[in-house]
């Protein structure tokens, strides 16, 4: 999962050398790594392998990308903008209320059709628990986004009135987030028996019918 683009952090913002000229490499070189990444992880991926399916020397992508640790910096980046802007609103305002989970459900249906993109973050972050890993911190910086983003968003709707005062705040957005990851891991090992689009659907569905706030019809004006 991922969160618009107003609760990143300065840290995800990945670096690469060579300015503008070197923009089309550099783009091949994210995607090559992106694929790579995805099927075989961060450990068992080379740099040899990424300059060869890009199409490059191992001097020319380490010109771009100084270390294999900078490579996923900026494969991460990159997903996480696009995935970023997709949630956003056409003005760049994040949705919020019940509007934040519907677009999380737009979010899985899109991934459906991703399956190297949700590979890659299933992949990237289980690798990730541990600390000398070099996307610990973007795995940690990615769910304080996340939580910040959701916790955020049902707030809203509470003082909207869309959400229940009483609703767990801390539990819905952990819940959230675990059922979505655990969904994309579940579909991954068997896409054939497990639709994380609907079962999230379904899930969300679950939840407006428990905390959704009961809308007091107006009352038509005494004559």
């Amino acid at each position: 999962m991922s969160f618009p683009p107003r609760y990143r952090t300065a840290g995800d913002r990945a670096r690469s050398r060579g300015g503008a000229s070197g923009a089309q490499s550099r783009a091949r070189a994210v995607q090559a790594a992106l694929e790579l990444f995805a099927t075989s992880g961060f450990r068992g991926t080379s740099v040899a392998a990424v300059a060869e399916k890009t199409g490059l020397s191992q001097s020319g992508l380490l010109h771009h990308f100084p270390s294999k640790a900078a490579l996923l910096s900026a494969v991460l980046e990159a997903r996480d903008a696009e995935d970023g802007e997709f949630l956003a609103s056409a003005d760049g305002t994040p949705p919020l209320g019940w509007a934040a989970f519907e677009a999380l459900a737009a979010l899985v249906a899109r991934n459906s059709t991703r399956p190297h993109l949700v590979g890659l973050f299933v992949r990237v972050t289980a690798e990730a628990v541990e600390p000398d890993h070099p996307g610990h911190a973007w795995v940690r910086r990615h769910y304080a986004g996340v939580e910040n983003w959701l916790t955020e968003a049902v707030r809203a709707g509470q003082e909207r009135g869309e959400i229940r005062r009483d609703a767990p705040v801390d539990a819905l957005v952990r819940t959230t987030i675990a059922v979505m990851d655990g969904l994309q891991q579940q579909w991954l090992l068997d896409p054939e028996r497990v639709s994380m689009v609907a079962e999230f659907s379904a899930f969300v569905d679950t939840l407006r019918a428990r905390w959704g706030a009961r809308q007091v019809p107006a009352q038509p004006a005494a004559t």
